[in-house]
């Protein structure tokens, strides 16, 4: 019973990582990395860095970690852009704003927060590349 309970939440990590990552990447980061010239200088700077910096950070948040969710790659450090700049959505740039303004940065907090926390699950190129890693313990010592 305690595999079919490792593999139920491996495929819940695996629904929650393709769902978080695949939603943030085609409906925010998708836009933003294709229009990437002509929207780079008019981006908001809510922490002082300039607007192409600031807009180059949330690009890689949204598309490249956002990928790397979906895949299952670096997946905890991946997770940190996401949960960084979700907070400076709700704390710095919507600070003044109602709380409507403020979900969706945090309904893309929280799951990214939950796979920093657990990891990437056993459907994930972290799990296969730690599979690599370990020790087979069917060998025989000498």
């Amino acid at each position: 019973m305690k595999n079919a309970d490792e593999i139920s939440k491996s495929v819940g990590l695996l629904l929650l990582r393709a769902g978080t990552g695949g939603l943030l990447l085609y409906a925010h980061g998708w836009g933003k990395i294709t229009h990437f010239s002509e929207r780079a200088a008019t981006f908001a700077d809510p922490i002082g860095l300039g607007s192409w910096w600031s807009f180059a950070l949330v690009v890689l948040a949204e598309v490249f970690c956002s990928a790397a969710l979906i895949l299952g790659l670096a997946t905890r450090l991946a997770a940190i852009p996401i949960v960084i700049f979700s907070l400076v959505a709700v704390f710095v740039q919507h600070a003044a704003d109602p709380f409507a303004k403020k979900e969706l940065p945090l309904l893309y907090m929280i799951p990214a927060l939950t796979l920093l926390l657990t990891g990437p699950g056993r459907f994930s190129i972290d799990a296969l590349f730690a599979r690599k890693r370990a020790p087979r313990t069917d060998e025989i010592a000498p």
